[in-house]
């Protein structure tokens, strides 16, 4: 049994949840949500024990695997080794039975000793254990041949599977994992989700993929109103359910205010006469009529809405055999096509297949573009009639220079837009008050992100290239983006392992298949009816 008892948390003034009740049963997979800030990765180290609570009980079950987020601290391990790690108390006695076989000369108590490991190798599945984590590590695509490797040679990427893998290994009672599809592709994540639908304990997870945590919870465990409200099914299904129930009340409330009003009105007519039992009678049913108190919600809503200033001509983007590499290697040889206006191109395949690499390739010469890494080997590219782009790189930090304050860096991108205008769609990214003059440098990664949208809005683009730009949003701010794509009149290219982003907005569909790039002309849904 994994739950919490009466449990608080705040920081200051600022409470994240307090007095929380709640059980996570063995058999359902719980999504933990709630926009950022509200305490999510908090909760979850608070079920790790790597936090202690400020009030209130845990129970745990014996054996829970955590994926953790530092991609550093096994970096002198094997990765085969770093997996193993997932199952402390095998991997314990696996250390401590080399050690006693690297003595030249071993005790009797050596030898005692030495049974006791063995029978703990033996009850935890020891013997498989490389063979069971090779099968994980294939899984999450980290291929056999790095599997002696040392984690320090990994890509960020492949470190974070082995992660992943490391938190599934042995078999524990319960999963927590914190935002495990970071990083991951999309065949990667389909695998993910049906390793987690057939495991038979408790999972609990954050994400910020909607169709990961409809795909794969039966619960969702949603911190909201200081609070941790459970609700039976996926994201979607707690989000109407929600909705529901504040409507019901909000609906209520609004009859037994207007009953009062009429209570009262009988009240002030009659208080000084001979009715004096049917007032009071009425005073009672005042008291009883009392609305249902709401409690407000934590949760905060971006709106995102891209504007064109133009539309492009009718012809996008034509490209003729464009070349990219690195290291003399070409990671991209010989793609041609042509984009028409208002196509939405998503751009899928494994990690390192060269999606980003393509991307940079497109964007030589592109108007609106400054990022100076972006650049074509070979082959010619040409932008269409009145084109203008709108960039959100994947590491979008490098496109935010320091030195600004977020005001003054957004004005040059609208130099007609008035300062109370850039506040306006400041606030639309949730940036209240005084936030504008916030220095850039000093920007969190979730900031940064929604700044980034924020310019894209004021440019007015009539091109929108995406490259992972959920990657630092929460559920809500998704979502927004998700909408807004959908309505913008404009061409979009998008690069995304967010499937319903994928499923709700694209027209195009670009997939990197071996060592070519397959053009299907149709929406996702088509594309995998005739995979």
């Amino acid at each position: 049994m994994l739950g919490v008892q009466n449990v608080t948390m705040r920081y200051g003034a600022k409470i994240l949840f307090e007095n929380v009740n709640t059980a996570f049963n063995s058999g359902n997979r719980y999504g933990l949500t709630g926009p950022n800030g509200a305490g999510k990765t908090t909760f979850m180290r608070i079920l790790a024990g790597e936090l202690e609570q400020q009030t209130g009980l845990v129970q745990r079950p014996r054996k829970m695997g955590i994926l953790r987020q530092d991609q550093f601290a096994f970096d002198q391990f094997r990765v085969i080794d770093t997996v193993i790690m997932g199952n402390k108390g095998l991997w314990s006695a696996l250390e401590e039975r080399d050690r006693i076989y690297e003595k030249e000369e071993m005790t009797d108590a050596d030898g005692m000793r030495l049974g006791e490991l063995e029978g703990t190798v033996g009850d935890e599945d020891g013997y498989t254990a490389e063979a069971d984590a090779a099968i994980l590590l294939d899984g999450l695509d980290i291929p056999e041949s790095l599997h002696e490797r040392r984690m320090s040679e990994l890509q960020g990427g492949q470190k974070m599977r082995v992660l992943l893998a490391q938190a599934l290994f042995g078999h524990p009672q319960a999963l927590l994992l914190d935002e495990p599809t970071n990083h991951l592709d999309l065949e990667s994540i389909h695998w993910l989700k049906e390793f987690l639908c057939n495991y038979d304990g408790t999972v609990i997870t954050i994400s910020h993929d909607r169709h990961f945590l409809n795909a794969v919870c039966t619960h969702i465990a949603d911190i909201d109103y200081q609070t941790i409200i459970q609700y039976t099914g996926g994201y979607d299904d707690m989000v109407m359910a929600k909705t529901q129930l504040r409507s019901r009340i909000e609906s209520d409330n609004e009859q037994r205010e207007k009953k009062v009003a009429q209570l009262n009105e009988f009240i002030a007519r009659f208080a000084a006469g001979t009715r004096s039992s049917q007032v009071n009678s009425r005073r009672k049913e005042v008291e009883r009529l009392a609305p249902s108190e709401l409690s407000r919600s934590n949760i905060q809503r971006p709106f995102i809405k891209f504007d064109q200033k133009r539309p492009s001509g009718k012809h996008t983007l034509e490209f003729d055999k464009i070349r990219k590499g690195y290291d003399g290697v070409d990671v991209i040889n010989g793609f041609s096509g042509t984009i028409q206006r208002g196509e939405k191109v998503a751009i899928m395949g494994r990690n390192g297949v060269g999606k980003s690499s393509l991307l940079n390739a497109l964007l030589d010469g592109a108007p609106g573009v400054t990022e100076p890494y972006v650049r074509l080997d070979g082959g010619t590219v040409r932008w269409g009639h009145e084109a203008s782009v709108g960039y959100f790189a994947q590491d979008f930090r490098e496109s935010i220079p320091t030195g600004w304050t977020m005001v003054d860096w957004l004005r040059q991108f609208d130099p007609d837009a008035t300062v109370e205008q850039i506040r306006g769609v400041l606030g639309q990214m949730l940036f209240r008050g005084e936030e504008g003059t916030k220095k850039t440098e000093v920007l969190s990664g979730g900031e940064a992100c929604r700044l980034m949208f924020c310019k894209l809005m004021l440019q007015k683009p009539n091109v929108l290239v995406l490259d992972e730009p959920t990657n630092h949003l929460d559920l809500e701010a998704v979502v927004a983006l998700n909408m807004a794509l959908q309505k913008f009149d404009g061409t979009v290219l998008l690069v995304t392992h967010d499937e319903d982003l994928i499923d709700e907005v694209a027209t195009r569909i670009w997939h990197f298949d071996g060592e070519k790039i397959e053009d299907f002309h149709g929406v996702y849904e088509e594309y995998l009816a005739k995979a």
